[in-house]
């Protein structure tokens, strides 16, 4: 076990080319460049309300040329808060985003909306005991439980490193 790698936690997921995809609460982009190596002939939704990460992001996407990444500035703590289609995504990453929200339920929600049936939701955040990172956690217990009662099913745990708890659910 490492540090958080989200090109390995991806590796451990069934992501076909040709997906569409969005991070939910992507930053400057830890997610999304892998992701857009993975799914090179799908789209994918970088989401934030962050400009400065947005604007991150964007400069490294025109570094590393890539072109299929779209960028969405919007709040997920509100209802539709992706802008996005209901059902017309595959795989939804909510990574280190449920710690900094109180609206962890609406957030999971809206993956739920946008997830075609069978899309994945892959949550990934700090473990409650470790000896890093911020002060608010959110325990896997609680996003599970969250999850299934939103209707996804859990389907397994991903290594995220020694910090970090990753969790797949389907949406059924």
């Amino acid at each position: 076990m490492s540090f958080l790698n989200p090109e390995s936690v991806l590796n451990q997921i069934p992501i076909k080319d040709n997906a569409k995809a969005a991070d939910f609460g992507c930053g400057s982009g830890g997610w999304v460049i892998p992701l857009s190596r993975k799914i090179k002939n799908g789209q994918i939704y970088a989401i934030d309300i962050i400009d400065e990460a947005l604007s991150a992001l964007k400069l490294k996407m025109e570094a590393e040329k890539v072109y299929n990444i779209r960028i969405i500035r919007s709040d997920l703590d509100k209802e539709k808060g992706s802008t996005l289609r209901n059902e017309n995504l595959d795989l939804v990453i909510v990574s280190n985003l449920l710690f900094q929200t109180e609206k962890k339920k609406e957030v999971i929600k809206e993956s739920f909306r946008v997830l075609n049936k069978k899309g994945l939701l892959l949550v990934v955040d700090w473990l409650p005991n470790s000896a890093s990172g911020p002060a608010e956690r959110t325990s896997p217990q609680e996003v599970k439980q969250i999850s299934e009662e939103i209707g996804f099913n859990f389907i397994k745990e991903v290594d995220a490193g020694i910090f970090h708890f990753g969790h797949i659910y389907e949406k059924n």
